[in-house]
This record gives C-alpha cells, structure tokens and sequence, in this order.
C-alpha cells in the first residue's frame, strides 16, 4: 500500500475521497509504455461503485501497452489559492505555497470486454459530463450504440489502492493559519473564501485525530 510522505495533509477519509473523485472531471494516467518508458495520457473518468472508469480507441500506444502490462498510477488534483510567501514572512521565499486536493490510484487496469458493463460505465460518464442529459441513454440492447460499444475501449481500474493529500495549511500554527485565512478572505480572488472555509475544515479534522 502507497504511503503519504506528508501525513499532516493526509486525506484518510474514504467517502471524503470518494466525493472528490465525483466531483472531478479530468486526471492523468501513467503506464509504462511497450519499450519500458514511462506514458502519461490525460483523460476524462467516471467513479461507479468501487471502480473508476476510462474509455478511448481500441487501438495506439496507450492500449498496446497496457494489454502489455496493467500497472498503473491515477491523479486528479484540484488546485485551490496560491499563498504569497510575504504573508507570513517578509523576507524568505520559502512559504511560498498552493493549497490543493489530490487523490491518486495505484492499481491494475482491466480492459472491459462485456457489453453490459461498457455501456453501464459510458452512460455514468455522460451522466457526469453532460448532466443534463440531451442524448439516448446509452444501453447494450440499443442497437444505435451497438457499433459505438464495439470500437470503444473501456478500461476499469479498481479503488483498492488510493491516497489523498488534502493540503489548507495544516502543518502551520493556529496564529499563521488565522493570517492566511484573513488575507484570502481580504484579497476575494476566484477561490480565496472557498480556500479558507477548506482550511477551517482542515483544521477542524486535524483535531479530532
């Protein structure tokens, strides 16, 4: 099981984890390529039940290789507000920082060859990228996505595995967290108030260890 270095950012609540795989669109994929080399693709993904869910062409490196060997890592991340490091020093450029969330997925992929199962996972996508619907719901006794189900590579990659890192500024003392907080609050960017009710919460958690 993978560790997280930084066990004071460390995310261990799984429906916490779980709801931010939900509520995430895009990730990277990496797998080590037929010559031995490290491959990266990025691509969108859908959680249904206890497995996450790709799809792309049948054919290509990315497939060659992992009909070759399994093994692969997952990350999404969302970054949240980026901390000027004069906010708690005047001098050192070492504070410097961005709160994030992140989940990563060590596993084994398993290519998807059952119909019922393709189009289970196809329609979760639809539903979680294009929510309002607008489209045939996708099903394997539909004959107008039979040909879709047949060229379309589905590839399941099993939650057993998983870390977080949740960082809001959890390894700072109470006094440089209130300052942090009231600057985001004080400067209003795009994610600065979401930022600081994220630290508050990430504080609360660090006291209920």
């Amino acid at each position: 099981m993978a560790e997280v270095r930084r066990r004071d950012y460390e995310m261990t609540d799984r429906e916490a984890m779980l709801a931010f795989l939900d509520a995430q669109r895009h990730g990277f994929l990496a797998f080590v390529r037929t010559d031995g080399s490290p491959g990266l693709v990025a691509l969108n993904f859908v959680r249904v039940g206890e497995q996450l869910y790709f799809h792309g062409s049948p054919e290509g490196e990315k497939m060659q290789s992992l009909a070759r060997d399994p093994r692969v890592t997952f990350m999404t991340a969302d970054p949240f507000s980026l901390i000027p490091s004069y906010w708690t020093d005047r001098k050192l450029a070492c504070p410097a920082t961005q709160y994030y969330k992140a989940v990563v997925v060590h596993g084994e992929v398993r290519i998807v060859t059952s119909r019922e199962e393709k189009a289970e996972a196809l329609q979760a996508l639809m539903e979680k990228l294009q929510p309002e619907g607008g489209h045939a719901p996708i099903s394997a006794s539909d004959p107008l996505y039979s040909k879709s189900l047949d060229t379309t590579a589905v590839l399941a990659l099993p939650l057993t595995e998983m870390t977080a890192k949740f960082k809001f500024g959890q390894n700072q003392p109470a006094r440089k967290r209130a300052t942090i907080a009231a600057n985001l609050r004080e400067r209003s960017g795009p994610r600065d108030k979401e930022t600081a009710a994220e630290m508050q919460r990430a504080a609360l958690r660090n006291q209920g260890k």
